[in-house]
């Protein structure tokens, strides 16, 4: 269960955060207040509390602005409860579900499969023995999409291995003051490679790599672990205490390499 429900007054923050990120810079208290149904009083008290933790600050006119560390609280809450309700849809209800798997041969409706994981995808077979099984709804060809019912079991996922190489930011050397020895090695066998950072792109760059994520890269970095691939990231130094709080927060293990020539 998301830790943020299990808490009644972590929730009402997690909403008023949400309201002013919402609605700032013209965002009042009795705005607040109304909308979650609370009384003001409540709602200057949760202020009070969310400015000490660095979440929120007002312009002294009593408006406020959730600071960026505010927006990486809101964001790691609603990326659990995403999963949360995830959860529910995948597990709690999967018996009226329909999942979309890649038919690793020809199948057709009524077939009984088995379900696995390769590369991030969920593949359907009748050969490839796995724990979770299901049933086809249509015929399909050999690498088509096709939907199943009636899954059983828990799909396993491979162990996952989440390798980081921190490079350093411009003013600190940027990509030419990298340990390309270090980072060609790193990056061998590897199938999804993310780069944080220009400095960590160009690095890549540098070797003949084009970074498969870098936008929105840490949520792709968090997504392919709980997909069950193990993704090599290259982040810049300045970057690198958000990612691993995300990491952190979602119990992800990972491996550190300072790729920084000394």
């Amino acid at each position: 269960m998301a830790l943020i429900i299990q808490s009644k007054r972590d929730t009402t923050k997690f909403q008023i955060l949400v309201e002013i990120a919402a609605h700032q810079p013209n965002v009042r208290q009795s705005e607040i207040a109304h909308t979650l149904g609370v009384t003001p009083q409540a709602v200057s008290e949760y202020l009070k509390e969310l400015a000490n933790q660095g979440f929120v600050y007002s312009d002294g006119r009593v408006r406020y602005k959730v600071t960026a560390r505010g927006i990486e609280w809101i964001t790691e809450n609603a990326l659990a409860l995403k999963r949360y309700t995830g959860f529910i849809l995948d597990e709690v209800v999967s018996q009226v579900t329909v999942w979309t798997a890649i038919a690793d041969e020809p199948l057709q409706a009524g077939t009984s499969v088995f379900l696995y994981m390769h590369d991030g995808l969920l593949y359907a077979s009748t050969t490839h023995e796995a724990s979770a099984t299901g049933e086809i709804l249509a015929d399909v060809p050999m690498g088509k999409d096709v939907g199943v019912t009636n899954m059983k079991g828990i799909i396993e996922l491979p162990a996952v291995k989440i390798t980081i190489g921190k490079v350093p930011k411009i003013n600190r050397g940027g990509s030419a003051a990298v340990n390309y020895p270090r980072l060609k090695k790193l990056t061998e066998g590897n199938k999804l490679i993310v780069a944080v950072g220009v400095e960590a792109l160009i690095s890549l760059k540098n070797i003949g790599i084009d970074a498969d994520v870098m936008f929105g890269a840490k949520e792709a970095v968090i997504e392919a672990a709980w997909h069950g691939m193990s993704p090599f990231v290259v982040s810049v130094d300045d970057e690198l205490p958000s990612l691993l709080r995300r990491l952190d927060a979602e119990g992800l293990e990972y491996e550190l390499h300072e790729l920084k020539m000394s």
